[in-house]
């Protein structure tokens, strides 16, 4: 067994010294001329830069300030008279995008017995919102949201608005 292994390492590190050797006497001799002659820089292949046919325009950038704009999921909500309304839990937006309603987590204590409610998303102020401490004022009042039907998902949704400033969703077509 042991001779075995020897006769394959001595085949193996005889075609490796070999396979140099073939490769030189395969390559065309230099010119003298040519041998002696400094290297050249080749210009590179292209100096034009490839990019896609499809290739998409760079995104824009907007910086909004950290005092200008704050994340409201999560927010507590409270009346005009400062009464605890619940929690901003989803936003609702319509086919192109726009803000409609909000989701809000009402009712119950410590999310046993809570309700989701959607208002409207003119029906909230959001005056001071500086930290997640702050919260968004809604022009309802306890009662009306009380009053107001259960959102469910995947059926008609039920939007409650100070004063009627929701419009009618129109059907696209």
């Amino acid at each position: 067994m042991r001779a075995a292994g020897w006769l394959v390492l001595s085949v193996a590190i005889a075609a490796g010294l070999t396979a140099p050797v073939s490769r030189a006497a395969e390559e065309q001799p230099v010119p003298p001329s040519e041998a002696n002659a400094p290297p050249t820089a080749q210009p590179p292949a292209s100096t034009v830069p490839v990019t896609p046919k499809d290739a998409a325009p760079p995104p824009s950038v907007t910086i909004i300030g950290a005092s200008d704009a704050h994340g409201v999921l999560g927010r507590d909500v409270r009346s005009a008279a400062d009464e605890g309304m619940g929690r901003i839990v989803d936003i609702i937006v319509d086919r192109t995008g726009h803000v409609r309603a909000a989701v809000i987590d009402f009712g119950g204590f410590l999310g046993v017995g809570s309700r989701r409610i959607v208002v409207d998303w003119n029906a909230m102020r959001f005056g001071k919102i500086a930290n997640k401490k702050d919260s968004i004022t809604l022009e309802l009042t306890k009662a009306q949201v009380a009053a107001a039907p259960e959102y469910k998902e995947d059926a008609p949704i039920v939007v409650l608005g100070a004063s009627g400033s929701l419009q009618p969703l129109q059907a696209i077509q």
